[in-house]
């Protein structure tokens, strides 16, 4: 009996310490659910996981520093970059000559007297084969001052080529021109001007080099009038404009001495291509035209019947004969005082002949017409 008891007592003895043990139990650490946890930064604790009074753990600044420097050494794409011009915005009367096709042997060196005297630096697009066969050209010019351009080396149009035509089209020029002058050039002018978005996008990409059409084109290539070259680009010129010219053609040549002091007295002050970019802003946008309020319809209220008034009686109409119908389709002859029947004459209006769109020129036939103008 004695020992039986006692285990019971020895309980009920130590019970009050028992009690305090089991009171105050060790708080699990609460669990992360899985989509905060996805959200932690790689390596990163959660806030309940980390043992109170641990140390904060802060980024080192070199690897910050490391991080800011190699976002900004990112090039840019070229999809947030401009990367084609027919003009620029700018503040001032500044504007870019260029020359396309050259260097010709004798006019290129004619306007190079004639730019030197005026303190003038123009912009050459050059073709590759000419570039090649006349370097000491190209060296004059880079000496001058003036700004060497990509204009393809024979002359074709692009697009048809492909990524491996155009990039041997301009890295023999590109080559001929930097083994000639030094000179890494930067900008691109495409045959006729033709080359798709996509493909002047991938020539900055692999080149570094931007597009440049024209806003000033006085068709000097097709009209070899000195006179009327003059007056088609002072008639058309203003700041920020890019003029197209060849300085392969004589009549050409023969009108700039007339044309560049006639511009200058304007106040037009010219610089090259490169220069003009870097002074372009971007363009004031157009104020949105006001809204056109618009009325809406006043919904048509129906007069309600007074409840005393008695229905009014429903007319019935009295059948009428109907007159004969005046569009009948055979109209009766009419008889003239002779006697004589008398055919009315319909009058049909006919529609004004439509303009045909000229032809689009084959790329052989644009590629004829360039020689031919050369030999001109």
């Amino acid at each position: 009996m004695r020992s039986a008891l006692l285990p019971t007592c020895f309980l009920l003895s130590n019970l009050p310490l028992l009690l305090a043990q089991t009171a105050t139990p060790q708080e699990p650490v609460p669990a992360v659910p899985p989509q905060a946890a996805s959200a932690l930064p790689q390596g990163a604790l959660p806030e309940a996981a980390v043992p109170q009074g641990a140390p904060e753990v802060v980024a080192s600044a070199p690897a910050a520093a490391q991080d800011a420097a190699s976002k900004e050494a990112a090039p840019k794409s070229a999809a947030a970059t401009k990367v084609s011009y027919s003009s620029c915005t700018v503040e001032g009367q500044y504007l870019a000559m260029t020359f396309d096709d050259g260097p010709h042997p004798q006019h290129t060196p004619r306007l190079l007297d004639m730019l030197k005297q005026r303190g003038i630096k123009a912009t050459f697009f050059v073709v590759g084969q000419n570039a090649a066969q006349y370097p000491e050209i190209l060296k004059r010019m880079a000496a001058e001052g003036h700004e060497l351009a990509n204009h393809s080396y024979s002359h074709p149009i692009l697009n048809p080529l492909g990524e491996g035509g155009i990039r041997e089209q301009l890295d023999k020029t590109h080559q001929a021109v930097l083994s000639a002058t030094g000179v890494t050039m930067k900008l691109l002018r495409p045959p006729y001007g033709a080359l798709t978005e996509n493909m002047r996008r991938w020539t900055y990409q692999t080149f570094g080099y931007r597009t440049i059409l024209w806003d000033v084109d006085p068709l000097d290539w097709k009209v070899r009038d000195a006179a009327r070259v003059q007056s088609e680009i002072l008639g058309h010129a203003r700041a920020g404009s890019i003029v197209l010219a060849h300085d392969i053609h004589k009549s050409t040549v023969d009108a700039m001495p007339e044309t560049l002091d006639a511009l200058a007295a304007k106040g037009f002050k010219f610089v090259t291509v490169s220069e003009l970019i870097a002074m372009d802003k971007p363009a004031a946008p157009k104020p949105a035209a006001a809204p056109v309020a618009k009325t809406a319809p006043k919904p048509a209220v129906k007069p309600t019947a007074k409840k005393d008034a008695p229905a009014a009686p429903k007319l019935v109409a009295a059948p009428t004969k109907s007159a004969p119908s005046t569009t009948s389709p055979k109209a009766a002859p009419a008889k003239s005082s002779a006697g004589s029947s008398v055919k009315a004459e319909a009058t049909v209006s006919t529609p004004a002949p439509v303009a045909k769109k000229p032809a689009k020129m084959t790329d052989e036939e644009l590629r004829k017409r360039w020689l031919e103008s050369i030999n001109r």
